[in-house]
């Protein structure tokens, strides 16, 4: 009788471990499924990569940062001329 109870804990130790990898090679097809259909989705709406956007973002700062320097020239040189002429 031993006999028999270790072949059957052999048994089914092996049908366990067959079905976990049988269940992860699943949960990794459904996951470059699902990560495929995801990138197809993001591609046709247009949207924008993390790099464009912080590229555009630091072009901005950059045109902000410039765009306060000329007006604190502008307004150096109007003090100079003497105030707010037109």
């Amino acid at each position: 009788m031993p006999q028999t109870s270790g072949r059957l804990f052999d048994d089914l130790s092996r049908l366990i471990t067959d079905a976990a990898g049988l269940a992860e090679g699943a949960r990794r097809e459904v996951e470059t499924v699902v990560k495929a259909q995801f990138e197809r989705l993001l591609a046709g709406m247009d949207v924008v990569t993390r790099e464009e956007f912080e590229a555009v973002k630091d072009m901005a700062a950059k045109a902000r940062s410039e765009n306060e320097a000329l007006a604190a020239r502008i307004a150096a040189l109007e003090a100079k001329l003497g105030g707010d002429q037109p």
